[in-house]
């Protein structure tokens, strides 16, 4: 074999690899679709169907009777814990890159230590304090719970890259006449976007996929996420794995489109600062 067919062949061996560790991560996924499609007599067939040979929408119209109202709250505390991260980490961001406060570096360490507390020991302090708020069982509570999970993260996102923003821009709306506020709302915030994306992205997956604060905080309040519908749903029906299934698809679906949609802009965001000039 000549030394040109070697990278060539090489390259389809791992193509192929790659392709295989895919099918062994995503077999999962696909596991969890044909339960939800497969009929509540064929559940226990021994061996089980590969695939829905005669599929059902059963678990799917369970999944609208019963889970609706779980997956708007979710969808609520979503939004709110992103906007509140947004409303923290990016003027925090800025200030850290930018305008080099006294004892910003131990700041900034002390953010990274914040990223390696357990959850479950935040959820403890947590409950003890909200208790005394009164903010158990409340939809806020859970959005100021799961930003503490995405604020530090946010401000590491946002120091990184606006960073490399350049000081020339921020020393020109200086000369114009541009107080920090206005030059971080007007030009550091839309060259910001893909540190923005990405921020927002990863906080809405974090409260949109957080159990620990939930059943910690709203285990039996009227606003439940879905995490806890579907907690609650396998105890009560632990029979009923189609409709189980199916809202665990429906519960992936919102999670699945923004990663597809923002890929791009979070690939940027996530590597800003990496490279430095």
């Amino acid at each position: 074999m000549t030394a040109a067919h070697r990278p060539a062949g090489r390259s389809r061996l791992h193509t192929v690899i790659g392709l295989l560790l895919t099918a062994v991560m995503l077999f999962p996924v696909y596991w969890m679709l044909n339960v939800s499609l497969t009929p509540q007599q064929d559940m226990r067939k021994s061996p089980p169907d590969l695939l829905p040979l005669h599929p059902t929408f059963e678990g799917y119209r369970a999944v609208l009777d019963d889970q609706l109202p779980y997956l708007g709250t979710s969808l609520l505390i979503g939004l709110g814990t992103v906007a509140l991260t947004l409303l923290l980490a990016a003027p925090a961001g800025y200030a850290l890159a930018k305008l080099r406060p006294l004892g910003g570096g131990a700041l900034g360490l002390f953010l990274l230590i914040a990223q390696m507390i357990p959850g479950i020991v935040m959820a403890m302090g947590f409950y003890g304090i909200f208790l005394d708020l009164g903010l158990l069982n409340s939809w806020w509570g859970l959005v100021i719970a799961d930003s503490t999970i995405a604020v530090p993260f946010g401000v590491m996102i946002f120091t990184a890259f606006m960073s490399g923003i350049p000081g020339e821009l921020i020393a020109a709306s200086r000369i114009d006449g541009a107080g920090p506020f206005r030059t971080f709302w007007s030009i550091v915030l839309p060259v910001s976007r893909n540190a923005l994306v990405t921020v927002s992205l990863f906080s809405f997956l974090w409260a949109w996929s957080d159990f620990v604060f939930a059943n910690t905080l709203d285990g039996g309040g009227d606003w439940r996420p879905i995490t806890l519908g579907i907690y609650h749903y396998i105890g009560n029906n632990n029979q009923e794995w189609n409709a189980i299934m199916a809202t665990a698809v429906v519960a992936s679906l919102p999670a699945a489109v923004l990663l597809v949609l923002a890929q791009r802009y979070v690939a940027a965001g996530v590597t800003a600062g990496a490279v430095k000039d």
